[in-house]
């Protein structure tokens, strides 16, 4: 893939990933695209969930009723437009171009102190049968990258059991179908970062970021490129 990424950058030099113009200096994309891309503010703090401007910088009534097992969220922006365009491209064709953008938004959405913030990283892991089907491991492939440019190690995780689908769960019915999915061998820092390409609900990084308590881990935030927005007809969870 990195062959393939290299390829790349010499076919189209200097162009945005999302409309072909000029792309800004040293970046993937031109000033107007990133200008107008669906960010994700404001949000919770804590799970990252969307949230209306006048309750900017507060956490919603979900975390502070029930606190997730991380202890923030960062997902720079939602998973709506061309930023779910560039998701199924890079996890559902293993596109490196649509990769490598999504792994410098996440990059450049973290704020220079929080690069020197965790200790190591670990990806939402596939199970094995379903990392043969797809062929692709989309969050370990930017866990990995990051944390390279972070100079902190990506640690792994494994999935204990292949467990259903969650499209069409509610929060209860999430939860329950990853208790006990995940498992950390050795013993973590105290400081880690869970990752994955895409927040949903906070089921999966939650249900992670309990493996990695288990594992040594005192304080755990969740990172991924892009939250689901809840709408009416989104289940909770």
């Amino acid at each position: 893939m990195i062959e393939v990424d290299k390829a790349l950058r010499r076919a189209l030099p200097g162009r945005c990933a999302f409309c072909l113009a000029p792309s800004e200096r040293g970046a993937p994309w031109c000033h107007a695209c990133f200008a107008a891309l669906p960010w994700n503010l404001p949000a919770c703090p804590g799970c990252a969930e969307p949230l209306p401007l006048a309750l900017s910088g507060q956490r919603c009534g979900r975390c502070l009723r029930t606190p997730p097992a991380f202890v923030r969220a960062r997902v720079p922006l939602r998973y709506v437009d061309e930023v779910a365009w560039l998701v199924r491209r890079f996890k559902f064709e293993a596109s490196p171009r649509a990769g490598a953008v999504l792994l410098a938004l996440l990059e450049g959405a973290l704020v220079a102190e929080v690069h020197a913030w965790p200790q190591a990283l670990v990806a939402v892991p596939l199970h094995p049968r379903r990392a043969r089907e797809r062929g692709f491991d989309q969050a370990g492939w930017l866990a990995r990258r990051l944390g390279r440019r972070l100079g902190v190690p990506c640690l792994d995780a494994e999935r204990r059991r292949d467990t259903p689908s969650q499209r069409g769960l509610d929060r209860r019915e999430r939860r329950a179908n990853l208790r006990h999915a995940f498992r950390v061998s050795g013993r973590l820092p105290p400081r880690v970062a869970v990752i994955d390409d895409v927040m949903t609900t906070g089921a999966t990084l939650e249900a992670l970021a309990q493996a990695c308590q288990a594992a040594g881990a005192e304080e755990v935030e969740a990172w991924a490129v892009a939250r689901t927005p809840r709408t009416p007809s989104t289940p909770e969870a």
